[in-house]
């Protein structure tokens, strides 16, 4: 696979209900902390590396950002990486928050 490929909120939620995903939210640190998906892996500049070594490259990666547009440049990085099977999630964390359950970590 040369390029990332879209990928809906349905079948995020499908592939992570028999655990055939990581997902990988990219947004700033206050935002994944008041919710993000359960699971997800908070993949920044600084956990980048730690990230490329827990999860093999054949791993199917979902990048997850606000809206769905910044992920597409980190889904893309990804590919470049070598990781296998990566997806852009179509709208975002935005979108999953209105169709699926997620947690949050803000103790505010």
């Amino acid at each position: 696979m040369s390029e990332f490929q879209h990928i809906s909120v349905m079948q995020t939620a499908e592939l992570l209900a028999a655990g055939k995903v990581v997902v990988a939210d990219i947004r700033d640190e206050q935002s994944y902390n008041t919710g993000h998906i359960e699971g997800a892996y908070h993949l920044t500049n600084g956990s980048l590396n730690s990230f490329m070594q827990q999860f093999e490259f054949d791993q199917p990666v979902v990048v997850v950002c606000y809206h769905g547009n910044s992920s597409q440049g980190a889904a893309q990085y990804l590919v470049q990486q070598g990781f296998e099977q990566v997806f852009s999630l179509d709208g975002g964390f935005e979108s999953w928050r209105t169709q699926q359950p997620f947690v949050s970590d803000d103790r505010a």
